[in-house]
């Protein structure tokens, strides 16, 4: 995968799902007669005022990271018409409506994707779905469509676990692969890339992995793919919230919770995208987006600081409390909260740049 189709995954597919969830507080912020000051696409700088309406500024910014909503009075309940002076239901719903359009964007793209399908798929037989640009395995001349027969003298069959734990395990030592292409057998001299320290130490080669596509698909019917659909998105917040505890106990190893940043999800919807334009098989990309849809919609609800779960808190605290928590106090954990958040995602940030999420 290129860094121009990890950027363009983020441009084309994770800024819209980042609007969309703008849109879900701005919208509903006017439903409630809560002035807006400005709507924005993208980050500042401003690059231009396109138009102003109602008393909020429509921008263009220079910076490609999704958009913002800047309501008045955010955090000051003396401003006239602004979100902190504004009703608890008002602030309560303005502040889930970002989390709720987020789910609702999901649950259309996941519905989409289950009435188109996934590929039918040959599990007897394991082939390369995509192979990662300048990766070990373009090294070495594998290509997208090879069937593998055996690795080191050892028949693959359709045994997807055991040739991901024998690359992972390899050290980096060469790999002797017997690969069919067209037809053909041929014997690949293939050394996967060592990442990580320790314990974390794993080896790829740069590629991902499934069946053989039959050329079919198990397309399902609309009130079959909605419930899917549901289904799906249910389980990923089940799993967000149980992952500490799988942690704890061994279900889920370091390398399957970790969290990843902006610049993760770049690399699995860029390498999805590059996959969809070879191939015309758009469920992994559509799958993947309603995915991540629904991970940033829960992630901006949980109750946090800076986060719209922690604003949420705040509003409830007053509602059983009777009398609001002053102003000064919310703003200031709010800000430590923002503080600690940016720590955090400049750390992800960092991890993802020196261990890239690569497929196998």
């Amino acid at each position: 995968m290129s860094i121009l189709w990890m950027i363009g995954g983020f441009v084309l597919v994770l800024s819209p799902i980042i609007i969309i969830h703008e849109l879900g507080h701005f919208t509903v912020a006017k439903r409630f007669g809560i002035r807006v000051e400005e709507f924005g696409l993208g980050f500042p700088p401003r690059a231009v005022k396109l138009f102003e309406r109602d008393g909020t500024i429509y921008s263009l910014n220079w910076i490609p990271l999704g958009g913002f909503v800047r309501p008045a009075g955010e955090d000051d309940p003396d401003v006239p018409g602004g979100l902190a002076a504004a009703s608890k239901t008002a602030r309560f719903f303005t502040l889930s409506a970002g989390a709720l359009f987020n789910f609702a964007l999901a649950f259309i793209i996941l519905w989409i994707a289950f009435l188109i399908g996934p590929p039918m798929l040959d599990d007897s037989q394991v082939a390369i779905l995509n192979v990662v640009e300048n990766s070990a395995a373009a090294q070495a001349g594998l290509q997208t469509d090879d069937i593998f027969v055996s690795v080191n003298g050892q028949p693959v069959a359709g045994d997807i676990t055991f040739l991901q734990e024998t690359v992972r395990g390899s050290n980096g030592s060469p790999l002797e692969l017997v690969m069919e292409r067209d037809g053909e057998l041929l014997t690949i001299m293939a050394t996967p890339t060592v990442t990580g320290e320790g314990e974390q130490q794993s080896a790829a080669l740069g590629v991902s992995l499934g069946g053989v596509d039959l050329g079919q698909r198990n397309a399902m019917p609309p009130l079959a793919a909605a419930q899917e659909s549901l289904g799906t998105m249910w389980r990923v917040v089940s799993l967000t919230v149980q992952a500490p505890a799988m942690l704890l106990s061994g279900e889920l190893s370091p390398e399957e919770a970790r969290p990843i940043s902006v610049v993760g999800m770049s690399q699995i919807i860029g390498s999805q995208a590059e996959s969809a334009s070879t191939t015309g098989d758009w469920f992994g990309l559509l799958f993947f987006a309603g995915i991540i849809s629904v991970a940033l919609g829960f992630t901006n609800l949980l109750p946090l600081p800076a986060l719209d779960g922690g604003r949420i808190m705040f509003v409830l605290l007053e509602a059983v409390r009777g009398k609001r928590i002053e102003p000064e106090r919310e703003g200031f954990v709010h800000m430590v909260g923002m503080l600690l958040l940016l720590g955090l995602m400049v750390l992800l940030i960092v991890q993802d740049v020196i261990n890239p999420i690569i497929p196998f």
